[in-house]
């Protein structure tokens, strides 16, 4: 017994997040002739955030949207990555591998604003997709035939599905996920935040690297004439580390000082930078990991389902990779839910699990050293790769990038939109 749409292979979706992957998504869903609403809880389009980047599947997912152009239009100019010590020299710089073949690099070819992405996207779905702003879902129910969402406005609606594609802290997963279920989140013990500051003459295109003892990293990155990008990056298992990020933000940015006060090279520009900047976010840096990311008519997608990290290096191509993969079941089995939500998690979970273990703790520690001894002799060993070219070699030989040998399916289908 099938459970699609009463209407035949035509869904109405609604998908809870204007985010990278929700905006994707309906992207996809559009073009296959479903009639598609965004519901975004923020009053306009969240097109703020921090530097992503684009990787193997990922770039390949744009491509076939026919975004490639207007994303590399917005590159933001970030050559490489050099590590620094307190005094600003520069021990080591790793090139990005601009080749056209192997793997990106600490940097890769597609780097871009978070916000630039979601604009791309979005200008992109405008014109087919219903978008509603300062809106979100505050509950669902379910049957064989419908979901009915619930708003934050008091109205309510019925859906062929509904998608939570709401980030990391999805609201949707933690309805969809059955009580007694295993803590999604995976935890590294590494917690980040960032904010932007005014541009210097000194801040180049080169992404700056700083370690300081204690387990603590800073990373400064130029993305526009005026503003520059901070990163500070804390190694810390403690429950109050853990809860910070969800106290007020005075309070997040005095956690932040209190940490780093003395970790020198330009802390104290950064923290002066901190206490003004509308632009702060802190969070905690984890994967979620679940076996359950559909349930009846609802189903998860991006972060929302398999957060990978910022380590991973893949976040922004798994949300990509994975509305890809989710609109081509609709596209295809739009009469028949259970079997296209079945396809999204086998076709896809490899691919996941392959990214998701590029983020090894144990490496991690490494490269984040608790005393200047070891600091020291990461530089030594750093600057002499880089010497003898060892980063740049060993990306443009490698035989694929970080999400490993998998291939995307073939396209979503695409249909002509029906009048009405």
């Amino acid at each position: 017994m099938t459970h699609g749409s009463p209407g035949g292979d035509r869904l109405k979706v609604l998908i809870c997040g204007g985010g990278i992957a929700g905006e994707a998504l309906a992207h996809w869903l559009a073009r296959g002739g479903h009639r598609v609403r965004v519901v975004e809880r923020f009053p306009a389009l969240r097109a703020t955030g921090a530097q992503v980047d684009l990787r193997g599947q990922g770039i390949d997912a744009v491509e076939r949207m026919g975004l490639l152009d207007a994303v590399r239009s917005r590159l933001v100019d970030e050559a490489g990555v050099a590590f620094v010590d307190r005094r600003g020299r520069k021990r080591g710089t790793i090139m990005a591998n601009t080749s056209g073949r192997g793997r990106q690099t600490l940097t890769s070819e597609y780097e871009i604003m978070r916000g630039d992405l979601v604009r791309i996207l979005h200008d992109a779905t405008r014109k087919d997709v219903d978008h509603v702003f300062g809106t979100s879902v505050e509950r669902f129910e379910q049957d064989e035939k419908r979901v009915v969402a619930h708003f934050s406005d008091g109205s309510s609606e019925a859906f062929d599905l509904l998608v939570g594609a709401d980030g990391q802290g999805s609201r949707i997963r933690r309805a969809l996920l059955p009580p007694g279920s295993p803590d999604p989140y995976w935890r590294v013990g590494i917690h980040m935040a960032y904010w932007f500051v005014p541009r210097i003459a000194s801040d180049s295109g080169i992404r700056d690297t700083y370690h300081a003892p204690g387990g603590r990293m800073i990373m400064r990155r130029s993305h526009h004439p005026t503003e520059t990008q901070v990163y500070f990056v804390l190694r810390e298992r403690s429950a109050q580390a853990s809860a910070v990020h969800r106290e007020p933000v005075e309070r997040q940015k005095q956690f932040w000082t209190d940490r780093f006060r003395d970790a020198g090279w330009q802390t104290a520009r950064f923290l002066e930078g901190m206490r003004g900047t509308e632009s702060f976010y802190s969070q905690e840096v984890v994967q979620v990991r679940t076996d359950t990311w559909s349930r009846g008519r609802v189903v998860l997608v991006g972060d929302a389902a398999h957060c990978a990290s910022p380590y991973s290096g893949m976040g922004t191509s798994g949300g990509l990779v994975g509305a890809y993969v989710l609109a081509g079941e609709l596209n295809r089995h739009g009469h028949d839910l259970p079997t296209a939500l079945a396809n999204y998690d086998s076709v896809l979970r490899p691919f996941v699990d392959a990214i998701q273990a590029e983020v090894k703790p144990r490496l991690l520690r490494l490269g984040m050293p608790g005393n200047q001894r070891t600091i020291d002799a990461l530089h030594a060993v750093t600057a002499l790769a880089c010497r003898l070219g060892v980063p740049e070699f060993v990306a443009r030989h490698a035989k694929e990038d970080r999400g490993g040998d998998w291939r995307l399916p073939d396209p979503p289908v695409i249909r002509r939109r029906e009048a009405g």
